[in-house]
């Protein structure tokens, strides 16, 4: 009973609505009632729409039909900005008909028509409107449908300095099942194709029993990467791609399985290469809704990290969308619209692949971060961390496994270390250095005289000794360097003062976000924003304490040293006429740089220098290594260490300048910054190969 007043309350309420609704349009006239018509389909109003037909109009279409009809129309096209302009109204016996034309804007582009509305008057409800379809559009017909057709943008691909690809399109497998070659009785064959490709048997089989699917069709199950023939026949082929070759040969052992190729994203550096490109992944209903005038279908792409996702809005491109009235059978009548679609635009960096896997490859056990930079023009030639993942893993979906291991694993693959801050040890000293002089606090040539390997300021540091590996005589700065001599930069720091000291490292961009397309950690001297003991200060002074730097910001300032006291801007993306925009301008002057540079370069080429096991004959170097104790306390002595390498060319005229920062975790016990020298070495006898 209460059901049925409610029901007859409902019905009362629409009648209702709909009496009034009759006698408010009653007395207005035709091109008032269109206006109005108008501004309900912009407010999507459809059943106030509908109450505005004509009897007949509402005998034709039920309400239901016409809101679904309008709703699909209007919507589906996502129409906005809609414009009427009413050219004539024209009346005989009991009808008007309006003339008008109508522009609007839908996701295919600018729609423009003119077209005509017909009303009938009666002496009860006045003027209503004469539907049917061609009111939408003229050419529409009932049995008519409004068709979207989208054409995909490419995505752009990304490349390296040479033209080498960085992502792109390649090739994977598509693993799927053919009916009519599957066993009569497939079960057990669904439970071992379940687990070998981790797709439960009843998902298989609702891909089988969808209503698309016949005897010949190919029902695709899982995306892998592709079996790579060629390093198959290498002479050491990787082990990946022969476990890949045995797991897609077993496969194929089961009946109806069929592996074919199929288009991916493609990444062709992996590992080497994932932290700086990055990986794309499919969007997600939360993408969609974040970025709602981006164009973005459910089966798109997106970004998710490295330049993939720094340079989105560039690869991505825009589709295309055409707007068509197609006849019942689906042969197109009329374009309405139409708007072309845009490829995504390629993107060429700085990066060279071969040096880029070359480093890779040399600290391929380690915990590292590499930068490898052009000291001349601010070009960034590799930018490295181990360990590290396949970025091609994202783009043909993870196993639950696979993304166990990377998270779960120790050494933290998924780390991406030259975006992170470091103690940086020695390698600092050189920027004490300039600083040093810039003040006119040291005297480069100035024996600061030998305090063996232990010193302390006096007794108000209680215990606290800062402790040096090597002595020299004279300990002048030249030395200072050669020996890497951390008494020499403490007493150094020391007479800078803090004040200065801090300000001279404001300048250098401490504290500060480095200009650069990927954003890195800032680089720090305190961690209360200033030095506040004389310890710290002298700990400071040759990278300890709780100095912290980014490792491209660091690659950065050594390129004053090259360019008369100027550091360079760091670039990633690729320039025919690649020419080095000034960061910090005079950051030391000429002067200075020189002088610091010749000690620079005594450090590799003197047989005492800690970098000399890189020496070349064929190409003068300067550099400086580092080596940071990671400890918890002053009194730890379990901590570990992290070790530092910079190499730079000093000749500006060669074809293939280079600077190399380097960085290793967990060096103690490996010969601390020595290891990071080997296997710099290593690199740059690679890269300095003939042509």
């Amino acid at each position: 009973m209460v059901t049925l007043l409610i029901l007859l309350a409902a019905l009362a309420g629409a009648f209702l609505f709909f009496q009034i609704q009759k006698k408010l349009t009653s007395k207005k006239k035709p091109d008032v009632l269109f206006s109005e018509y108008v501004d309900r389909i912009k407010q999507n109003d459809y059943q106030t729409m509908y109450t505005m037909l004509s009897d007949q109009s509402r005998l034709n279409i039920s309400e239901e039909d016409f809101t679904a009809r309008n709703k699909n129309i209007y919507e589906g096209l996502e129409v906005s900005d809609i414009t009427v302009e009413i050219t004539t109204v024209e009346y005989q016996d009991k009808k008007a008909t309006l003339s008008y034309r109508m522009d609007l804007k839908t996701m295919a582009g600018d729609i423009t028509f003119k077209n005509k509305a017909e009303y009938e008057k009666d002496k009860k409800n006045g003027y209503q409107l004469s539907w049917s379809d061609s009111l939408i559009f003229p050419e529409l017909l009932n049995s008519d449908k409004v068709r979207i057709s989208v054409d995909k943008a490419v995505r752009g691909n990304i490349f390296d300095r040479n033209g080498i690809l960085l992502a792109g399109k390649g090739t994977a497998s598509a693993i799927g099942l053919v009916p009519g070659k599957m066993s009569e009785d497939a079960t057990s064959d669904l439970e071992t194709l379940s687990s070998l490709l981790g797709v439960s048997a009843d998902g298989i089989k609702k891909k089988l029993a969808a209503k698309w699917v016949k005897d010949d069709s190919f029902v695709p199950l899982k995306t892998l990467k592709k079996v790579d023939e060629n390093n198959l026949n290498a002479p050491q082929p990787r082990e990946d791609n022969v476990k890949n070759k045995e797991f897609q040969d077993k496969l194929l052992d089961i009946p109806g399985v069929l592996i074919s190729d199929t288009p991916v994203r493609y990444y062709p550096l992996m590992e080497s290469g994932a932290h700086l490109v990055g990986y794309v992944q499919n969007v997600t209903a939360e993408d969609i809704k974040e970025h709602p005038e981006e164009d973005y279908l459910t089966d798109s792409v997106i970004g998710r990290s490295g330049m993939e996702a720094l340079y989105e809005k560039e690869l991505k491109g825009t589709n295309g969308r055409t707007a068509s009235i197609v006849d019942a059978n689906g042969v197109e009548k009329k374009i309405l619209a139409a708007k072309s679609r845009m490829d995504g635009v390629n993107i060429t960096l700085t990066i060279d692949s071969n040096l880029q896997s070359s480093i890779y490859n040399a600290f391929l056990e380690d915990k590292s971060s590499t930068v490898a930079m052009n000291p001349v023009t601010g070009e960034i030639l590799a930018l490295v961390s181990t360990p590290s993942f396949d970025d091609n893993d994202f783009i043909l979906g993870m196993s639950n496994e696979t993304w166990d291991a990377l998270n779960t694993d120790e050494r933290k693959p998924m780390f991406n270390r030259f975006r992170q801050k470091f103690a940086p040890g020695s390698s600092l000293k050189p920027i004490t250095a300039a600083i040093g002089l810039t003040t006119g606090a040291i005297d480069a040539n100035k024996d600061y005289g030998s305090s063996g390997l232990k010193w302390r300021k006096d007794e108000s540091w209680g215990n606290y000794y800062v402790t040096t590996l090597h002595d020299s005589s004279p300990l002048n700065l030249e030395n200072a360097l050669i020996y890497s001599n951390n008494i020499y930069f403490a007493k150094a720091a020391l007479k800078i003062g803090s004040k200065d000291f801090m300000a001279g490292l404001d300048k250098l961009g401490f504290n500060q976000q480095l200009p650069f397309e990927i954003t890195l950690a800032k680089s720090q001297y305190s961690n209360e924003g200033k030095i506040e003991s004389e310890v710290q200060l002298a700990d400071s002074g040759y990278g300890q304490g709780q100095v912290l730097m980014n490792p491209v910001h660091l690659a950065s300032l050594y390129t004053m040293f090259t360019n008369e006291g100027n550091v360079l801007k760091p670039y990633l993306l690729y320039k025919e006429q690649p020419s080095p925009e000034i960061w910090i301008s005079n950051a030391s002057s000429p002067e200075t740089a020189e002088i610091v540079k010749s000690g620079l370069m005594k450090v590799i080429s003197s047989d005492h220098g800690t970098g000399h096991a890189i020496n070349r004959a064929d190409v003068t170097l300067a550099g400086k290594t580092g080596t940071a104790e990671i400890k918890a306390s002053k009194s730890d002595t379990t901590g570990t260490e992290l070790g530092w390498f910079v190499v730079t060319t000093t000749d500006k005229s060669m074809k293939t300048p280079i600077l190399l920062v380097s960085m290793v975790e967990d060096v103690k016990n490996r010969g601390a910054s020595g290891y990071v020298v080997r296997k710099d070495k290593d690199i740059l006898d690679t890269y300095f190969l003939p042509e």
